[in-house]
């Protein structure tokens, strides 16, 4: 039998599309269905709604959940629970997606047009007939289905008795056909997942998981998603992506409430992990390990999870991950500030046509002479800016990897599913990540999400200045015109119009240059202040990483540098920093980079389970003491599988003075706009406490170059002062480290 390994598990931007017409991930619309659509007139009245100024999460960390007395497993044909009171109110809108899902129309819960419409099936099996009721929570009744795979396909194909193209594994000294029986239901809302090597013989409620091999991998998925929703489950691709590993045997569960693209709440995507696994083992019993899997945000959950709820999970392989998702927003909405900048509001914008210039500054990758995926867009939006049109000269991180971002988890009155939402109720949601996680972080006075975002004091450029490549003068006009972003309660709607004829809208605020601060006069543009109060809630309710956990992680990743890919190589030492900080060293933790050619992920699973079954012989030992001292060391790798190095060292040269490594030599690590501001490597800082403009020149901060005839300038562009970074963050309570790891042996 020829099987197909596991892909790294990542959604990739689309291929470049004519960007004047294609707002490609953000503006339109997610798929070729026509969009259900929501309706709640009375919605925000009704429960689960926004509300006026609400307090920030201020109990201690974790967040504590509380028992589920759910009934497990949940009966075949039987409904999972819609939430749990620990969580607090359910959230509306929240848009059902069954129906994309393969799975039909959700259950009714009410007649009183809430939710979306369920509809009478039509003799074609299709729902098109009248209105039945209405489902405001998308729940669906669990159910069983078997797939097989063809010989020579790579797709799985509903189970039928009559097939004759079976592909066959061999099994203990026996061939057995490759089936898969899957289990799909709904939890939380969410959908879930369980998918076992399987005869299909066996009985719908009591499987006995014959061809298991007593291994589970928890699936994440990736993505940005600012909730309120149910996200869709790809079965088809769930179980070709991982078709080696469960033709070898291993469990598979997943939720589309783990799936980053659908929200970004960690304590409620960690509960609902909590229940699928539940399910799981009362259906099955307790596998022998549970090992992570999963890309982009399904990486940086299981970071978190690591450290927030110690027995999800024996073991992770975070790919392509994040330390977590709310403090990379802080270099993140850094992007569009600067490039807003290079491209209009510098005094020589032809200067920054050059990328290498750009990369100086902006700290994440940049490069002269690539195609620009939004090339055709910066002609109209440059005429809108009073400049002159051209063609962009290159491209950047910033640009290929983070562009749609800002409005995506910023702006209130955006929304890239817009037309599944009525159009009334749309204008009573705050569209933003902070407005999704309210019960968290809370809501201003003006009924807006209280943000974490800040850049008082951040001097933009900083490290380029004390190097030689920004000369003080270039190096005070950006932070004087750089400046921050609107207030939410401000903030405006994307331009975006949709031409006759077209299904993708014309983007006509490129940078969302409109919801930016800016100069009164001939003074520097104001930063932005983000909430303490916000930043405090982040730590104690689980949403930042703080390097602790005491599981096996084998943290590995393509290398798409070139590729100007958002997930660049340094997010993987950001996490080892954080880890060495809170444990004193990184024996937890492997870092592993490939050539894009080759997929290391059998590789890590084989690994992994070397090293869980060493400390299933030898507990005494721990995680650090059972570790492979070859297997499991950091690692590179190279297009055919080869190893390039390993071993202590390997990656010398990132976050430390040493020789370039022979991994670093290989794959080259960038920083990011906040490092090259000076910041630290590990980037949990929200908020950097300040330090006055003359005690900063007076400490050296400005290397070789002698800022004292630019101290009234400096003084002008940062009134505060500037940041300190020996001082760690402001926004950090003292009781951010969870309360299992206080006392914990380090």
């Amino acid at each position: 039998m020829k099987t197909h390994g596991s892909r790294l598990l990542l959604s990739l931007p689309a291929a470049a599309l004519l960007a004047a017409l294609a707002w490609a991930v953000v503006g339109g619309r997610p798929d070729a269905l026509e969009p259900q659509v929501v309706g709640m007139p009375d919605a925000l009245a009704a429960g689960g709604a926004d509300s006026a100024a609400a307090a920030s999460y201020r109990y201690p960390h974790p967040f504590p959940y509380a028992e589920d007395d759910t009934r497990y497993p949940i009966p075949i044909g039987g409904i999972g629970p819609a939430g749990a009171p620990a969580l607090g109110p359910l959230q509306y809108p929240f848009l059902c997606e069954t129906e994309r899902s393969g799975l039909g129309q959700p259950e009714i819960d009410n007649h009183d047009g809430h939710g979306v419409p369920v509809r009478r099936v039509g003799a074609d099996g299709l729902p098109g007939g009248e209105i039945l009721g209405y489902s405001r929570d998308c729940l669906i009744r669990s159910r069983i289905d078997h797939y097989y795979k063809p010989v020579g396909s790579e797709a799985f194909v509903p189970w039928s008795a009559a097939a004759t193209d079976v592909d066959m594994l061999r099994h203990e000294g026996r061939d057995i056909p490759f089936v898969l029986r899957v289990e799909r239901g709904s939890l939380n809302r969410f959908l879930y997942a369980i998918v076992v090597l399987a005869d299909p013989a066996e009985a719908a409620e009591a499987p006995d998981g014959r061809y298991w091999n007593r291994r589970l991998i928890y699936l994440f998925g990736g993505g940005v998603g600012i909730g309120r929703r149910q996200g869709r489950l790809a079965l088809e691709r769930i179980l070709v992506r991982n078709a080696e590993a469960l033709a070898r045997g291993y469990a598979l569960v997943t939720s589309t409430g783990n799936h980053s693209s659908v929200h970004y709440n960690m304590v409620l995507a960690g509960h609902t992990a909590l229940r699928v696994k539940r399910q799981f083992v009362a259906r099955y019993g307790a596998p022998l390990y549970t090992v992570g899997l999963g890309g982009s945000g399904g990486g940086l959950q299981q970071y978190l999870f690591a450290q927030n709820l110690p027995g999800l999970l024996d073991a992770a392989i975070p790919q392509y991950a994040y330390p977590d998702m709310v403090t990379q927003t802080t270099h993140a909405l850094d992007c569009e500030l600067l490039e807003y900048y290079f491209d209009v509001a510098a005094a020589d914008t032809a200067r920054w046509r050059d990328h290498e210039a750009r990369r100086q500054v902006g700290g994440l990758n940049a490069v002269n002479g690539v195609d620009n995926r939004y090339a055709v867009l910066y002609p109209p939006n440059l005429l809108l800016q009073g400049r002159l049109p051209r063609w962009p000269a290159g491209a950047s991180e910033c640009v290929q990897g983070w562009r749609r971002l800002t409005p995506l988890v910023l702006n209130p009155r955006f929304t890239p599913r817009a037309d599944h939402y009525a159009e009334a109720l749309r204008a009573q949601v705050n569209w933003t990540y902070w407005d999704d996680l309210a019960p968290i972080y809370g809501l201003d006075g003006e009924g807006h999400g209280r943000r974490t975002w800040d850049n008082v004091g951040v001097q933009y450029g900083l490290q380029a200045l004390r190097r030689g490549e920004l000369e003080p003068e270039a190096f005070l006009e950006l932070n004087a015109r750089i400046g921050g972003w609107l207030p939410a309660a401000q903030m405006k709607p994307e331009r975006l119009y949709r031409l006759p004829g077209l299904r993708q809208p014309l983007w006509l605020s490129l940078w969302s240059a409109h919801n930016m601060t800016r100069a009164a006069g001939d003074g520097p543009a104001p930063r932005s202040t983000g909430d303490v109060a916000a930043m405090e809630a982040a730590y104690r309710s689980g949403q930042v990483f703080l390097g602790y956990l005491d599981i096996p992680v084998i943290d590995l990743r393509h290398d798409r540098e070139a590729e100007l890919d958002m997930h660049h190589i340094s997010a993987s030492f950001a996490a080892r920093a954080r880890i060495v900080t809170a444990l004193g060293d990184s024996g937890r933790q492997a870092i592993w980079v490939a050539h894009p050619d080759y997929d290391p992920t059998p590789r890590a699973l084989a690994v992994i389970d070397d090293w869980l079954q060493a400390m299933r012989a030898a507990p005494a030992r721990g995680v650090v003491g059972n570790r492979p001292a070859a297997a499991a060391a950091d690692s590179c790798f190279d297009a055919a599988g080869e190893l390039i190095a390993r071993g202590d060292g390997v990656w010398d040269g990132v976050g430390n003075a040493r020789p370039t490594g022979p991994c670093s030599a290989a794959f080259r690590v960038f920083g990011t706009s906040r490092t090259a501001a000076g910041g630290p490597l590990a980037g949990d800082l929200f908020k950097c406490r300040l330090q006055s403009v003359d005690a900063a020149i007076a400490a050296g901060e400005y290397g070789a170059v002698d800022m004292r005839a630019h101290a009234d300038r400096l003084r002008a562009i940062f009134p505060d002062g500037v940041c300190d970074y020996r001082l760690g963050d402001a926004g950090r309570p003292l009781d951010a480290v969870p309360a299992h790891w206080r006392s914990a042996p380090r």
